[in-house]
């Protein structure tokens, strides 16, 4: 391959991960999927069911869906994409809800019945949605990742029909033509820096800006309002204003809103708004604080988005690994960049990062996500200046090992293979199954 075919599908990558989405995305990706059967079944059901695999169920449950007047759960999420959503508008299918329709969505709730199933097929990201009324019924399903629909039928009748590949959870590589994704196994950390060193800002350049624009109002949006726990406000009114705190509160505030029903949309990384916070507000509140120019901004950003795409691929897109810890590290790797790192200043920093909060678990999407965030920045921080003062966490040290991709590949293992049972029991414990 060449350096400009590379570079190519490096910008592809960021174009199919920097996308919009207002809320919770796993939420909303329910939503999503019972806005699309809603279209199909051209009437609203009189039953509803809802198969979810475990992570689904995990991520949907604690949180806030916004526009439903502070409902949550799986029930609301589909309600929500029944009654108020808008099929063609993806990750911001609810975004545009009157007020006069959000009471329907709560009514919906008490009057129709919906099942909710556990779907253990396999499948780390799985959503089935069937709708029924009278004689009718729809069904429709995405797998993988959050808008990727493969299946609806509408009676007898096969509307679509995909190959399903469920590459992207086994972290192995898929064919484009299975996975519709370009491929993520190209990521390296050495050529992503060369990529953000040298592509041309002009193929990248409106999606950073959206990506600044969204993501600094959301952040902006969790300081001044009262969202959950006020992490990002606890965060400076109690340590104070100097940058490394300032780049973990602003990303924290951001989470404090969005998990919490605020109504703005964000832009995403890895299908995830809280790794897109996390791998953006804090380098671009240090780019103010170091007064570098709006194309060093653009490089860092790439950088940040990149590192933490890579770090999740061999993760897989939900699991019982946190994954601001990676976008904590990509925050790092940027804020590195920021201060003229090199790819060895940029290695040392995320292995430094990865060595000190590998440990975190998910427990699905809710207001405590804000304070792993918090953690997350402070250890993708920390990484950084250990290094620039010529200390670091050496191979041996437990799962870290000589090289930064080996170091990844270690890490990916863990949250990919290693915590799967964890993954079930924290789902146990969230259903009160122990």
């Amino acid at each position: 391959m060449t350096k400009e075919e590379l570079y190519q599908s490096y910008t592809d990558i960021l174009k199919e991960e920097l996308i919009p989405a207002m809320g919770c995305t796993e939420p909303i990706a329910i939503a999503y999927c019972a806005a699309v059967a809603r279209k199909h079944l051209g009437c609203r059901p009189d039953k509803v069911i809802v198969r979810a695999s475990g992570n689904i169920i995990k991520n949907v449950k604690s949180v806030i869906v916004p526009n439903t007047n502070g409902l949550k759960g799986i029930p609301a999420a589909a309600f929500a994409g029944i009654i108020a959503g808008n099929a063609d508008k993806s990750l911001e299918v609810i975004s545009d809800v009157a007020e006069s329709i959000k009471s329907e969505i709560a009514s919906a709730l008490d009057t129709i019945p919906c099942d909710v199933v556990l779907l253990d097929d396999g499948a780390i990201f799985d959503i089935i949605i069937e709708l029924y009324n009278a004689s009718d019924c729809v069904k429709v399903r995405i797998t993988d990742y959050h808008t990727n629909i493969v299946l609806i039928v509408k009676n007898d009748d096969i509307i679509l029909n995909k190959t399903v590949s469920h590459a992207a959870n086994a972290c192995e590589p898929a064919a484009p033509s299975e996975s519709n994704l370009t491929d993520r196994s190209l990521l390296n950390v050495k050529e992503i820096v060369e990529f953000a060193d040298e592509t041309d800002l002009a193929e990248v350049m409106d999606i950073l800006k959206r990506q600044i624009e969204y993501n600094t109002a959301i952040s902006e949006a969790g300081l001044n309002g009262d969202f959950g726990a006020n992490v990002g406000r606890v965060l400076l009114d109690t340590y104070g204003n100097d940058i490394k705190i300032r780049a973990r509160a602003k990303a924290a505030a951001g989470s404090d809103a969005r998990m919490n029903g605020c109504e703005l949309p964000v832009i995403i990384n890895s299908g995830s708004g809280n790794q897109g916070i996390t791998a953006s507000v804090p380098v671009i509140e240090y780019a103010k604080e170091l007064k570098v120019s709006e194309e060093k901004l653009y490089r860092a950003l790439l950088v940040s988005n990149l590192i933490t795409i890579h770090l999740k691929t061999g993760i897989g897109r939900l699991s019982a690994y946190c994954g601001v810890v990676s976008a904590g590290c990509g925050a790092g790797a940027g804020i590195a960049y920021l201060h003229g790192g090199d790819f060895k200043a940029i290695a040392h920093t995320i292995v430094n990062a990865l060595a000190i909060v590998s440990g975190i678990v998910c427990d699905g999407a809710k207001a405590s996500c804000a304070g792993k965030i918090s953690s997350a920045v402070d250890a993708g921080i920390l990484g950084y200046f250990m290094y620039t003062r010529g200390n670091q966490f050496r191979g041996g040290d437990g799962i870290i090992t000589k090289g930064v991709e080996n170091t990844i590949k270690n890490v990916c293992h863990l949250g990919r293979e290693g915590m799967k049972e964890t993954d079930k029991e924290i789902l146990k414990i969230m259903l009160d199954e122990v």
